[in-house]
């Protein structure tokens, strides 16, 4: 048995280890109870010490109001949890900026029918409530996007795309069409930009709390977890290689200025046509490039679950709020295009 074999087969059983043991803590309720309980770090900040105020707006976070959960990075920026912000004054500061929000969203094949409809409606009932928002919906039935009730200051724009035979090349090659459309339109026309997965629904204030230069968000099912259960890609040859990283972050929301997000999709989109030309494919696909980047270059601003939370985890003491549900997952019937 050669070297070269064996290494294989060495990088196998590492990468397999996290993911099993994920399979199991998730797969039972009893291993997704006890998770709850495993204790999440702390902000290292000591009272009286600031953040790093990328933007002043956060000095007007309290730390310090949620000491049950982690509300700051090592690298000072902050997790946002219900009890840290006053929605009032973050709505009125960003107003006063005239900040306004481009949200994107893919909804092609059966998950048009499936899960727009819904999402579009609860997004104009919590998404950045009071401040301009444009839809931009890529899909490749444009003639099927339902018509909504917009309110003030928000409108929609349907994009046809390209329909992919797999649904990983759909999620991988979005990153090159939210890069494209940003270029052409969104930044003449918005200070920040979200990027979603249709199959949600917002259930409360998703609001200019969230805003931020690079906005990352805690993966619902990680965030009690200790790193080595984190399923980075672990295969070298991949650009979304990580031996290590900070967080885990969830690719169904991301978001920043318009200019951190491109230079995000641009960089995910090449890590990923890389692959694609040496014949490699991230373990997560787009995720894991994501986990790559962010790895390299820290987000400003890191949401908490409760801003793309799963209800099919059991209680958890630390979410005082839903923002954002998974809908129920149709994977054998959607993901056949």
């Amino acid at each position: 048995m050669g070297y070269s074999y064996k290494m294989r087969i060495v990088l196998k059983c590492l990468f397999c280890i996290p993911v099993m043991c994920c399979v199991v803590t998730f797969t039972f309720p009893c291993f997704k109870y006890f998770v709850g309980f495993i204790p999440m770090n702390k902000c290292p900040l000591e009272r009286g010490m600031i953040l790093d105020l990328g933007d002043s707006i956060d000095s007007r976070l309290d730390l310090w109001s949620r000491d049950d959960v982690q509300t700051c990075t090592g690298w000072k920026a902050p997790i946002i949890w219900e009890g840290m912000f006053d929605p009032e004054v973050f709505d009125n500061i960003h107003k006063a900026k005239r900040s306004s929000v481009a949200l994107t969203v893919f909804a092609v094949g059966r998950y048009l029918d499936a899960y727009l409809g819904i999402f579009l409606n609860s997004s104009e009932r919590h998404f950045m409530v009071g401040l301009p928002v444009t839809y931009y919906v890529f899909t490749d039935f444009p003639g099927k996007v339902p018509n909504i009730k917009l309110a003030p200051q928000r409108s929609l724009k349907v994009i046809t795309v390209q329909r992919h035979s797999r649904w990983q090349d759909i999620s991988m090659m979005r990153m090159k069409t939210i890069s494209d459309v940003i270029e052409s339109d969104i930044r003449h026309h918005c200070s920040h930009v979200f990027c979603f997965d249709v199959d949600q629904e917002f259930t409360g204030r998703f609001g200019s709390e969230a805003l931020g230069e690079s906005v990352a968000l805690l993966h619902a099912y990680y965030y009690h977890l200790p790193r080595w259960f984190y399923t980075y890609d672990r295969n070298p040859k991949s650009k979304a290689y990580m031996d290590t990283g900070d967080f885990y972050y969830h690719a169904a929301v991301f978001g920043g200025s318009w200019k951190s997000v491109k230079a995000l999709t641009e960089a995910c989109y090449q890590s990923i046509m890389e692959d694609k030309n040496n014949n490699v494919e991230a373990v997560w696909h787009d995720e894991s490039h994501l986990n790559k980047y962010l790895w390299l270059h820290k987000p400003s601003r890191v949401l908490s679950p409760e801003y793309c939370w799963d209800n099919s985890i059991v209680y958890r003491k630390d979410i005082h709020v839903t923002r954002l549900e998974w809908a129920t997952k149709q994977y054998n019937t959607l993901r056949t295009l």
